[in-house]
């Protein structure tokens, strides 16, 4: 059995990785986000990711990049536990981090076969027009009604701020 924990990669090892992996013929799906309380949505998300490739990389929003999206609150766990977690899923065969604002030049340096990306970023997909200039192509997946880590902030608010008033 593998070892979750080898399924976290550096940049750098991660673009000798999809090296190896495209000398072997195996398509690389990529899809990236914050992850960072995990939900069913996410596992429901991930699971279609790697179900358009025969392997999944994963790229992380670091706690930095987290931050400058998300506000100066989050994330609410830090990137080491975020990274281990996902790494623990069996649909995902790497996870790497990236410092950056959106993952355009992780996108740029792997060139996934195909990027996979929710519908509510249908507007936007970053590294779109890397990938497929590189004969790749963009996938959009569904979302899942109602499952989302505001969401999950939000109850715990609910529950615990009503707790406290007490």
């Amino acid at each position: 059995m593998r070892n979750f924990m080898d399924k976290i990669k550096s940049r750098s090892e991660m673009v000798a990785e999809r090296a190896r992996l495209k000398a072997e013929g195996k398509v690389v799906s990529f899809t990236n986000g914050c992850f960072d309380i995990l939900h069913s949505g996410h596992v429901t998300y991930l699971n279609f990711a790697r179900e358009q490739g025969d392997v999944l990389v994963l790229g992380m929003n670091s706690d930095a990049s987290v931050k400058r999206n998300k506000g100066d609150d989050r994330p609410i766990v830090c990137e080491e536990d975020r990274a281990r977690v996902i790494a623990a899923l069996e649909c995902v065969d790497y996870v790497v981090l990236f410092d950056e604002d959106e993952p355009r030049d992780l996108i740029a340096e792997l060139l996934p076969d195909v990027l996979v990306k929710g519908e509510d970023w249908a507007h936007y997909v970053s590294g779109r027009e890397e990938v497929e200039a590189a004969g790749g192509r963009v996938v959009l997946a569904k979302m899942v009604e109602g499952r989302s880590t505001t969401n999950v902030i939000g109850r715990v608010l609910e529950v615990y701020g009503k707790s406290e008033e007490k």
